[in-house]
């Protein structure tokens, strides 16, 4: 079921919307329903800032590693011991 949200702006935002809305070729009321799902995923997943944030985080640790087959074998032979 459909419901009807309202939304109270200046007549400078809503025209700057309806801009960006013409620029998407979408009407002002797709733009808008784009724009909140976007933000909800956003939030949902926690966003582009926290995501770097995680990723800068792990880039500083320095952790020792191997070549991929000696890694492999050792896995292994932890498994049979």
């Amino acid at each position: 079921m459909s419901m009807r949200l309202q939304v109270v702006m200046d007549e400078r935002e809503v025209g700057e919307c309806r801009r960006l809305a013409e620029r998407d070729g979408l009407t002002l009321s797709e733009w808008v329903r784009q724009k909140l799902r976007r933000a909800r995923r956003d939030a949902a997943s926690g966003g582009f800032d926290r995501k770097l944030a995680a990723i800068r985080a792990a880039a500083r640790h320095d952790f020792p590693t191997a070549d991929i087959d000696r890694m492999l074998r050792e896995i292994e032979s932890g498994y049979r011991s």
